[in-house]
């Protein structure tokens, strides 16, 4: 780790100065007053001690201002004179220098000793902070891995739970599919009902309760198809919300899956672990893209809306458990209906059928009787030809007699009334006659009227019974029509 800011040692730092020798400063005062100095140049002076005290004298400028204590002497300067400006300082220099050297020593001594007491308890001190920050480092992992975990379990019940709701849902969307797909076979027959019922004939072409019936389960069917339709759409558009609330949790589980194996890992290293390495100036990269609040709202919202999506799952089975239960319950109640009326309209044309027969029988009868009497009033008019022409016969012999035998006698009277009597009888029977054949002609009349109803009604009943209700007895029973095979 790299320390920012200044440490103890700095306080320790000074300028490194030579202390073999006392300043010039304090060499001056020993020779002060001893002898008249030489008068020389100035630079001349310096040629020993500039280099002896290189690193430590000062500028050349305090230099001059310290020389100006001295009393030089206004000498010329000669080789000779090296040995002489050499050995000028006094035992009592050598003196100050050695106790001086000693003091320095000793402050060095204890200034190097503090330090290293100091630096002792600052590496304890750092080791004791660098091993709790370690540690409340580690606590910290471990109590993120600890919100991990709860996330994840968190999210991996509300996994199972949205699983098992789009199992549910896509069960419930299938039986209302097969439901609907049901529908339209008793629709089928319905509309066939209608189409074979239209070949009904003459006046049983009728817009009866049994048309108004399949008219009205046509309408109750489509209908029910109409609202499934609806209901699968909407299923369809709920099960694809709650694979993309799945996939959202899914993706949020296998991210903190990741991240629970990064900081696991981070958890569990030591010290002495092999995986360790410098990684210069990565604590200043922050690629963070949240907040350990924004952290859980994140996860706590992808629940929250996962929990909505199944609701809404929820209430939308509930509605399609009732629309199957409903649109059952309509289908069957209407295909009963229209069944009682099918019965009741196919009893009733029965009943007409038998009366019809039975009237046709008796016309029949009456037909034959009819055309009995027809015979037998053709009989009697034949058999009042004889007696006519004999009484006409006789009138016509006596007009014969001659003269006064020419008498309208009772004879003669009796001969006109029987023929009167006679062609009377004739004029009667001829016109019972005549009513007798009309008669006959009403009850051929009749008996075709009847013939032809009773085909009617033998057609109508052949297409109700036969076609109709054969058809009707496949209608779907109540377990298919809610979406059970």
């Amino acid at each position: 780790m790299e320390l920012i800011g200044s440490t103890l040692t700095a306080t320790y730092a000074r300028p490194k100065t030579s202390h073999f020798l006392p300043a010039i400063s304090t060499m001056a005062s020993s020779y002060r007053n001893t002898q008249p100095a030489l008068a020389m140049n100035p630079s001349a002076n310096l040629w020993r001690t500039n280099n002896y005290y290189k690193s430590a004298v000062p500028a050349p400028s305090s230099i001059q201002r310290e020389n100006f204590d001295l009393v030089r002497a206004k000498t010329m300067f000669y080789p000779s004179n090296r040995t002489a400006l050499s050995t000028r300082y006094t035992p009592d220099d050598w003196y100050k220098s050695n106790q001086n050297n000693y003091r320095e020593s000793e402050s060095s001594r204890n200034s190097a000793e503090r330090l290293r007491r100091d630096t002792i308890r600052l590496m304890q001190d750092r080791e004791q902070v660098t091993r709790r920050t370690q540690e409340n480092t580690s606590k910290n992992i471990g109590e993120r891995l600890n919100d991990i975990v709860f996330w994840k379990s968190e999210l991996s019940h509300e996994i199972d739970n949205m699983v098992t709701e789009i199992a549910a849902l896509s069960e419930v969307k299938r039986r209302l599919e097969r439901a609907l797909a049901e529908t339209a076979g008793p629709l089928q027959v319905s509309q066939e009902c209608l189409y074979h019922r239209e070949k009904r004939m003459s006046i049983d072409l009728v817009h009866d309760d049994v048309e108004k019936g399949l008219i009205k389960e046509v309408e109750v069917i489509k209908s029910c198809q109409e609202r499934m339709r609806r209901l699968v759409e909407r299923a369809i558009a709920q099960l694809a919300s709650n694979r993309a609330a799945q996939h959202e949790l899914e993706r949020d589980m296998s991210d903190k899956v990741t991240a629970q194996r990064i900081d696991d890992r981070c958890h569990h290293l030591r010290n002495t672990s092999d995986s360790i390495g410098y990684y210069r100036g990565i604590e200043r990269l922050d690629p963070s893209l949240s907040l350990p609040d924004s952290w859980s709202k994140f996860t706590d919202d992808n629940i929250l809306l996962s929990q909505g999506e199944r609701a809404a799952s929820h209430k939308l089975r509930d509605e399609i458990e009732i629309l199957l239960n409903t649109t059952s319950n309509d289908m069957w109640n209407q295909f009963n209906n229209v069944n009682i009326a099918f019965t009741n309209r196919i009893s009733e044309t029965a009943d007409a059928k038998n009366s019809l027969q039975t009237h046709l029988a008796k016309t029949l009868q009456e037909i034959f009787q009819t055309e009995m009497l027809i015979e037998s009033l053709k009989r009697a008019l034949r058999d009042k030809e004889c007696p006519l022409k004999v009484a006409q016969t006789r009138l016509e012999e006596r007009t014969r007699r001659p003269n006064v035998e020419l008498c309208r006698d009772n004879p003669h009277h009796r001969l006109v009334s029987e023929v009167r009597e006679i062609e009377d009888t004739i004029q009667k029977l001829q016109e019972r006659l005549t009513e007798a054949e009309n008669t006959l002609q009403n009850l051929v009349k009749t008996k075709v009227v009847l013939e032809h109803d009773l085909s009617v009604k033998a057609n109508s009943l052949f297409l109700e019974q036969e076609k109709c209700m054969s058809m009707r007895k496949s209608f779907p029973s109540m377990p298919r029509l809610v979406g059970y095979t």
